[in-house]
């Protein structure tokens, strides 16, 4: 065989990579045209602290920072090309689809924040969004087919269709698809509750697993007492028991939660921490500074992808735990 059939997963994300920037500036040679309404007029600080420049970039550091998922992702796929080479198999080895769809999705993160971060146009802004789900419905999803035994080909399909519905959706209804519904949150607790189902699996925990989320929502400040005085913008708490319906069996393998898991959650903690006070209101902000929290948070949330891959690569079936 070829051996450059190994490394042809990394050979496309680089082209794709090198060509998005291409595009990139192509595209805003001669300006990105209005501005999304809720974006800051150039020479003001914008919305992440930064403040607002001319030009192609007009958050340089906040939208060149997202390099760090693009070469995060590139990595991923360097590595699966390794395991061809090496003949290691598996969910998240070698030419797996769902490996590469996480590689893929850890990717696009960049070029999605990139294009609102960069152009301040509306559908700029739907990109960065939408790049989000994607990468964030891959873990959550996996521990949901491995726990459901879909096929590959399966799980493949759901999460297309909910890419499509919720990207059209969010691209006509706005943020929230107009029933106060923010889906990457949600799809946070949902990675969470599933991952407690993947490790502490059965019958009766199935039926207290749906808790798990509000202790996921308390983290990032969202209290049950908040959610009982407004129930009609928290109404989706509800959906915290959809995963332990639709997870019915234990998993066949085990995971190890230590260094990756740890590490992983732990980045993204310290990165949502530094992103509060990447805000125009925050004694911290400097909008003239080369080091800005929203750029550090791009490159800590890279980490915690890269942390997260490795994770579900620990995937052992349970004789061999």
């Amino acid at each position: 065989m070829n051996p450059q059939f190994y490394f042809r997963p990394f050979q496309i994300g680089f082209v794709a990579s090198a060509m998005f920037f291409v595009l990139y500036f192509v595209a805003g040679w001669n300006g990105w045209g209005a501005p999304a309404a809720v974006e800051q007029a150039i020479g003001e600080a914008s919305r992440w602290c930064e403040r607002v420049h001319p030009g192609i970039f007009h958050e340089p550091v906040n939208a060149l920072s997202n390099l760090g998922f693009m070469v995060g992702g590139l990595w991923m796929l360097w590595t699966l090309g390794g395991d061809t080479r090496a003949g290691r198999e598996g969910l998240m080895f070698g030419t797996s689809p769902v490996a590469l769809l996480y590689a893929a999705s850890a990717i696009w993160l960049g070029p999605g924040s990139l294009l609102m971060h960069g152009t301040h146009t509306a559908w700029g802004g739907w990109a960065d969004n939408l790049s989000m789900v994607m990468y964030i419905l891959v873990p959550w999803m996996i521990n949901v087919s491995v726990m459901g035994r879909w096929s590959t080909t399966k799980l493949l399909a759901i999460y297309g269709a909910l890419v499509v519905i919720y990207g059209v959706g969010r691209a006509i209804l706005g943020w929230g698809l107009g029933i106060n519904l923010d889906f990457f949150g949600l799809s946070i607790a949902f990675w969470m509750i599933t991952e407690m189902l993947y490790r502490f699996h059965s019958q009766h925990f199935r039926w207290f697993s749906g808790f798990v989320g509000f202790a996921v929502a308390g983290v990032f400040g969202i209290t049950p007492s908040q959610m009982w005085a407004d129930p009609g913008a928290y109404w989706w708490v509800i959906l915290f028991w959809l995963p332990g319906l639709i997870a019915p069996q234990a998993p066949p393998g085990r995971r190890q939660y230590l260094p990756w898991f740890v590490l992983g959650v732990l980045s993204y903690l310290c990165a949502f921490a530094i992103w509060q006070t990447g805000k125009p209101d925050h004694p911290w902000c400097d909008p003239d500074a080369l080091l800005q929290a929203h750029g550090v948070w791009h490159l800590l949330s890279a980490c915690a992808t890269v942390c997260f891959f490795m994770f579900l690569r620990t995937q052992k079936p349970s004789e061999a735990v």
